[in-house]
């Protein structure tokens, strides 16, 4: 939790640098309107994380590498969202999900791309071979160039993560 004067300095940061934070994401976004959500998001993330500040130059750019960070969550919410959006365009109207439906799925489907991201790429990798390739752990471990005994490791910890998100989401829900 943050503190009074955590907060009157992080409402000093954001007089100081929201404009040009807002208009450095516009230029990257080209939408005005994602630019003003993802530039308040920077603030709202940095009072849930206080953090302090050597000096003026210090905080400008761990501000800047927050808007890279956010602009980066934004677009890989958009390929998540767009492949959904291809997804259900293949499937008949009749078997098309509600709207709320559309929603919570989108929303999984982004929690589960943002852990992905995380994972070392060769746990990744594995973890996508096997989920969506139904590959065994022999031929994994030989794409990856690993052994099977590292295959089953990266499985494990993917799943841990797995298990993870899944306590978050029910958690959510809850």
């Amino acid at each position: 939790m943050s503190t009074p004067s955590y907060q009157r300095q992080v409402e000093l940061y954001y007089r100081e640098n929201h404009g040009w934070i807002r208009a450095w994401l516009n230029r990257k976004l080209g939408n005005a309107s994602d630019a003003a959500d993802l530039a308040h998001d920077v603030f709202v993330r940095l009072l849930s994380k206080p953090r302090t500040f050597d000096n003026e130059s210090h905080a400008r750019a761990y501000l800047s590498g927050m808007s890279r960070n956010v602009c980066v969550d934004f677009w890989r919410r958009r390929q998540v969202e767009q492949a959904w959006l291809e997804v259900l365009a293949t499937r008949p109207e009749a078997f098309a999900p509600s709207e709320e439906h559309r929603l919570l799925v989108l929303e999984a489907l982004q929690q589960v791309h943002a852990m992905l991201c995380r994972l070392p790429t060769k746990v990744a990798e594995a973890f996508l071979l096997a989920q969506l390739h139904g590959l065994g752990y022999k031929d994994i471990a030989q794409r990856l160039g690993v052994s099977e005994r590292s295959v089953t490791r990266y499985i494990a910890d993917a799943m841990f993560q797995c298990l993870l998100l899944e306590a978050e989401l029910d958690e959510a829900l809850a």
